[in-house]
C-alpha cells in the first residue's frame, strides 16, 4: 500500500494533519538563535493570516508530500527500519519536502507567504534535516494503522 492510499480515510488524515501540526510547532518552537527569532517571527506571521492556516497548508500538501517521500520510504521498508532509513537520510528526506513546498510557493499568490518563505528558504532545510526523526515516526504510525 502507497503512503498515499490511506489519505482517503478522514479519520486518520486528520489525525496525521494533527499530528505533523504539532511536530511543526515543536520544530519551530525549539529553534534558538537569530535564525530562530526570524523563523519563529515568520511563522506567527504566516499564523497570523488566519487561525489553522499552517494545518490547512498541511493537509493540501500531503498528496504531493507522500508522493516525493514514497520513493524513500520504499527504500526504508526493504532494509526493515523505515524510520531509521529516513533519519540516517534526513538531507535527502528534507530535500523531498522542500521540493513540494517549492513549488507550491512558487504557484501561489499570496505576496506574505511568498516573502516570509523566500526570506526563510536557506535556512530552513537544516530545521526540516532536524524534524525528520519525527516525520518518519509520525509517517510509520500513520503507516501501520
Amino acid at each position: 500500500m502507497a503512503l498515499i492510499d490511506g489519505l482517503a480515510d478522514n479519520n486518520k488524515r486528520q489525525k496525521l494533519v494533527t499530528d505533523l501540526t504539532q511536530l511543526l510547532d515543536t520544530q519551530v518552537a525549539s529553534i534558538g538563535g537569530i535564525s530562530g527569532m526570524a523563523i519563529k517571527t515568520g511563522y506567527a506571521a504566516i499564523n497570523g493570516i488566519s487561525p489553522g492556516y499552517c494545518a490547512g497548508a498541511i493537509d493540501r500538501l500531503l498528496p504531493e508530500s507522500f508522493a516525493a517521500l514514497e520513493p524513500i520510504w520504499e527504500e526504508g521498508l526493504k532494509t526493515d527500519n523505515a524510520v531509521g532509513y529516513l533519519t540516517n537520510n534526513s538531507s535527502q528526506t528534507a530535500d523531498a519536502v522542500l521540493s513540494v513546498t517549492d513549488t507550491r510557493i512558487q504557484k501561489s499568490s499570496n505576496s506574505t507567504i511568498k516573502g516570509v518563505y523566500s526570506k526563510l528558504r536557506n535556512s530552513v532545510k537544516k530545521h526540516v534535516e532536524d524534524s525528520v526523526p519525527g516525520l518518519a515516526k509520525i509517517i510509520d504510525e500513520y503507516a501501520n494503522n
